[in-house]
């Protein structure tokens, strides 16, 4: 199907819905989604629930209910989680049943639209990463490309206005089961619950005409789709080369480098979301030179950098100060009085786990400082912790050194393993 999209762009795909309840594709889909775990949805129903039962006997269940075309989707249980601005993003849950559907269904429409999306997007797609699209910037910078539309847009996922989401999904589909389904997901009807415990029934997306679930795995597809509508309005408008101005897409969030033509690239941008019925963050969207004036970019700060040596300014990338933060809270939570209950074996495992996870992506550009400032930072949270835990006053250094952290409990030590990475250089 990939082979078909790339080769016939005009081609639309019929006899679709017969692929999605074949045997063979709900059960990869129902691996995805155990690997993926998760909490239930509205109607309870666990991993563990379902293994219970019988893996095969619900998947043939559910094969049934899909050919025979009863298949509904449940509510969704909608949560808050919150942002490090102190705000709350809404985020939905399905239930398993939907998010196997939903995942089968990706596996059919992934290949048929990674033909479609362009080189300029790199969320959610095979072989591409956040990584990819830092490195890309990067390099435009290194170009020429020094000013930058820092974008931002207001609830992108809850704006995406469904009638013009059906028609992007129509020009290559023309199968209706397939299409009512993903009408029925893009209108499911949405579960809260209150302070007391009371549960509250709304449909704010079918009511509003815009909005995708955020949370379902096919989210990030319907996303993908319609800010391809963007980049390709950029391209074929001419604005990329009249303005010499790049887009750098990745989910929600995008910016656009530019050689002295960033105002107008920003005024270009404004009326093309104004048509695409998007909502531009004014407070948030800025016109910067990156040889001035650093921004950041999908936890990085990207901008001017100095040499340690001979102090000469240089583009260069590092964590932002929020990612930064960020990890903090994070290693404060492993680390906090309640946990000392645990092993010091248990705690250094979570934190290694953090602390590697976070290394592996931040490992572009000048990353020594904040590698030592994290591994000073988690040392003394570690030191802290097992003063608590042996109900000792003293956090001296004398008392647990460094050395002993990192030798004796195996404490992760970032700097060691910054030198493993050849590329930690801007």
């Amino acid at each position: 199907m990939h082979a078909k999209a790339k080769g016939a762009p005009k081609f639309r795909f019929y006899a679709l819905y017969d692929k999605i309840y074949r045997k063979d594709v709900i059960a990869v889909a129902y691996r995805q989604c155990a690997a993926n775990g998760g909490a239930p949805g509205i109607d309870g129903i666990t991993f563990k629930a379902i293994e219970g039962y019988g893996v095969e006997r619900w998947l043939g269940e559910l094969s049934e209910v899909l050919k025979t075309k009863k298949y509904r989707p449940s509510a969704v249980r909608r949560v808050f989680i919150p942002k490090p601005d102190g705000k709350k993003r809404p985020l939905g849950i399905p239930t398993i049943m939907d998010r196997v559907v939903q995942t089968a269904a990706m596996l059919i429409l992934g290949p048929i639209f990674e033909a479609d999306l362009p080189p300029e997007q790199y969320a959610y797609r095979p072989n591409r990463s956040a990584l990819d699209a830092i490195r890309h910037v990067h390099a435009l910078l290194t170009s020429g490309h020094v000013q930058v539309v820092d974008a931002d847009l207001s609830g992108y996922f809850d704006s995406i206005p469904h009638g013009e989401l059906m028609k992007s999904l129509a020009r290559r589909i023309c199968d209706g089961a397939l299409l009512h389904l993903l009408a029925l997901w893009l209108k499911a009807p949405v579960v809260e619950t209150d302070d007391r415990g009371g549960q509250h029934v709304s449909t704010p997306q079918k009511n509003a005409g815009r909005g995708t679930p955020q949370g379902a795995p096919i989210s990030p597809l319907l996303a993908n789709l319609y800010m391809r509508r963007f980049i390709l309005g950029w391209a074929q408008l001419g604005y990329g080369d009249r303005l010499r101005a790049r887009i750098v897409n990745y989910a929600d969030d995008f910016v656009i480098c530019c050689r002295n033509t960033g105002s107008a690239a920003m005024e270009i941008m404004r009326r093309l979301m104004q048509r695409l019925r998007l909502t531009v963050n004014e407070t948030k969207t800025k016109c910067v030179d990156a040889w001035e004036e650093s921004f950041d970019f999908l936890g990085y700060r990207i901008g001017p950098c100095y040499s340690a040596k001979t102090g000469k300014r240089y583009l260069g990338t590092r964590p932002s100060p929020k990612s930064m933060q960020a990890l903090r809270s994070k290693i404060q939570t492993i680390t906090r009085r309640s946990t000392t209950c645990l092993t010091i074996a248990v705690t250094v495992e979570r934190l290694n786990c953090l602390l590697r996870g976070w290394a592996n992506y931040f490992c572009l550009g000048p990353i020594w400082k904040a590698y030592r400032a994290v591994d000073g930072y988690v040392s003394e949270r570690l030191r802290h912790w097992l003063c608590l835990q042996r109900k000792v006053r003293s956090r001296t250094r004398s008392r647990t050194p460094c050395d002993e952290l990192h030798a004796k409990y195996g404490l992760v030590k970032l700097q060691a393993v910054a030198r493993s990475h050849p590329w930690a250089k801007a």
